[in-house]
C-alpha cells in the first residue's frame, strides 16, 4: 500500500475503504504552484492502483476550496528571452504536466467526489469538472478567473465544462466575463448535486456518499465509471458497442451471485478486492 506522504496534499485512508485527499496549502489558500500540481497528479496515481480504496472525497484545507493558479510562483516562460519556438516548446510541456494532474483524477478507478467549501477559482474548476459528483456549501462560488488574467483556461475547464452543464449559453458567459457563480445557481444547473450548510454537514455528506459508494461491488463501480466516460465522448452507437466488449468478460465476475444472494438475505456482500 503506497504511503501517502506528499508536500502539499493530506491523504487519509479510511477503514470502510474510502480516501480523503486535501489540499494542503492553507497559508496559499489551497493555490496551485507546481508541488501541489504534482502531488495531486501522483495521489491519484497512487490511489488508483490500491486495492484497499473504493471511493475518494477531494476537499480543501483553510479558507477555502482554492484560490486557483498560484501567479507568485508559478509563471509562464517568457518569449522575450531567447528563442520564441523554444520558450514556446518549454510553455507546452508545463501546461500539459498541469493538465495531467487533473486527467488523473478523471482517470481515477476509483469515482472521486468533490466537496467545495467558500471560494473555487480557476484551477479549482478545472479540477471540480474532472470529478465525478460534486457537493458544496451554501457559502461556495465559482469562478472561471483565467479571462481576468489574460489567458484561455487551458487545464480543464473548456473541455469539461460543457459536457457536466450541458448548457452552452451559460458555460461561454462563465467563461468569457470571468462573474461568479453561487452555490443556488450551480445546483440549478446540474452543476453541483447537493448544497450543505456548512463544512462540518459537507463533509459529513461527502464522506456518507463515498461509503455508500464503496459498498458497491468494485468491478461494477469501476466498469461504471469507466463506460460513463467513454459514453461522454463517443456516440451513442460507439457507447454502445464498447460496452458489449467491456461487459462480455466481466459478467463472468463472482460480484453478481454475491449481490444477488445478498439482496435475497437482505445482508451486505462482501467483495473482494480488485
Amino acid at each position: 500500500m503506497p504511503q501517502y506522504q506528499y508536500e502539499t496534499v493530506n491523504v487519509e485512508v479510511l477503514p470502510e475503504g474510502v480516501a480523503h485527499v486535501q489540499l494542503n496549502r492553507p497559508n496559499k489558500l489551497n493555490a496551485f504552484n507546481d508541488q501541489l500540481v504534482n502531488d495531486v497528479r501522483i495521489a491519484f496515481e497512487d490511489i488508483s492502483k490500491d486495492s484497499n480504496i473504493l471511493s475518494v472525497v477531494i476537499s480543501g484545507s483553510g479558507r477555502m476550496f482554492t484560490a486557483g493558479l498560484d501567479l507568485t510562483e508559478t509563471k509562464l516562460k517568457s518569449f522575450d528571452e531567447g528563442d520564441p519556438a523554444r520558450a514556446a516548446y518549454k510553455n507546452r510541456a508545463h501546461i500539459e504536466n498541469f493538465q495531467a494532474a487533473f486527467t488523473a483524477i478523471e482517470l481515477c478507478t476509483k469515482p472521486v467526489i468533490a466537496a467545495i467549501h467558500n471560494a473555487c477559482f480557476g484551477a479549482g474548476v478545472d479540477l471540480i469538472t474532472a470529478c465525478d459528483i460534486r457537493y458544496c456549501t451554501s457559502d461556495s462560488f465559482f469562478c472561471i478567473k483565467e479571462v481576468d488574467v489574460g489567458l484561455a483556461a487551458d487545464v480543464g475547464s473548456l473541455q469539461r465544462l460543457p459536457k457536466v452543464i450541458g448548457n452552452q449559453s451559460l458555460v461561454r458567459e462563465l467563461c468569457f466575463t470571468g462573474r461568479n457563480m453561487y452555490a443556488d445557481e450551480a445546483l440549478a444547473c446540474g452543476f453541483v448535486s447537493k448544497v450543505t450548510d456548512d463544512y462540518n454537514s459537507l463533509m459529513g455528506e461527502a464522506l456518507k456518499l463515498a461509503r455508500t459508494i464503496a459498498s458497491k461491488s468494485p468491478i461494477a463501480v469501476l466498469g461504471t465509471k469507466h463506460l460513463l466516460n467513454y459514453s461522454r465522448d463517443h456516440s451513442v452507437a460507439e457507447g454502445l458497442a464498447y460496452t458489449v466488449t467491456w461487459n462480455a468478460p466481466m459478467l463472468n465476475t463472482e460480484d453478481i451471485p454475491l449481490s444477488i444472494q445478498a439482496f435475497v438475505t437482505k445482508r451486505p456482500a462482501k467483495y473482494s478486492k480488485l
